[in-house]
């Protein structure tokens, strides 16, 4: 069964391109709010959850596409669906000139709510560390 595209979108308090830039591409920045830890080798991310040294969860994405001040894709190297992806975009708003974040993600059709859950967990964590 192929996944579901889900979007999630959500405005960001900052009309400052490089701020929200850095926040979906810098691995640093996008380890406070999507994993607890990123290692970036070359055009691959680790993604860990957890402590390494006890109970952790890993996935390895590659960068497919990365568009300075537009967006960043990635593909997980464990995907079996070769549709789905996870992007990144960033579009400023026309009537409130603050940026939007366009988050795009697949799930199993019985896994969308969780996955919605787990997106607004991430983006309560960005709140937290960046106050956007």
């Amino acid at each position: 069964m192929s996944k579901q595209q889900v979007l999630i979108e959500r405005e960001l308090q900052s009309n400052s391109k490089d701020r929200i830039w850095s926040i979906i591409s810098d691995t640093d920045k996008l380890s406070r709010w999507i994993a607890d830890e990123i290692q970036e080798e070359g055009k691959k991310l680790h993604f860990i959850w957890g402590d390494l040294q006890s109970s952790h969860d890993s996935r390895m994405a590659t960068i497919a596409k990365k568009v300075k001040y537009h967006y960043i894709r990635l593909k997980w190297t464990d995907e079996e669906d070769p549709n789905a992806f996870l992007e990144l975009r960033m579009e400023k708003s026309n009537i409130s000139n603050n940026y939007v974040l366009f988050i795009t993600d697949f799930a199993e059709p019985d896994d969308i709510d969780t996955m919605e859950d787990l997106w607004a967990d991430n983006l309560d964590r960005l709140h937290q560390f960046s106050g956007l």
